[in-house]
């Protein structure tokens, strides 16, 4: 099936094909990532913006 599929392909469609595997492909190495990403350091970041204390530099 997926032989007749690729066989009768015309050149735009290639293409089409070429950046849905590209979506695919990024969207399954970021949550590859993210799966292995120490909670540790998720917690560390998501804190980041609730402890700094903006200083005037006026």
């Amino acid at each position: 099936m997926f032989k007749q599929f690729i066989n009768n392909l015309n050149g735009n469609e290639v293409y089409m094909l070429f950046s849905l595997l590209i979506f695919f492909v990024f969207f399954i190495v970021a949550t590859v990532v993210l799966i292995r990403m120490k909670k540790t350091h998720v917690n560390y970041m998501s804190s980041i913006p609730l402890n700094t204390e903006f200083e005037d530099h006026n």
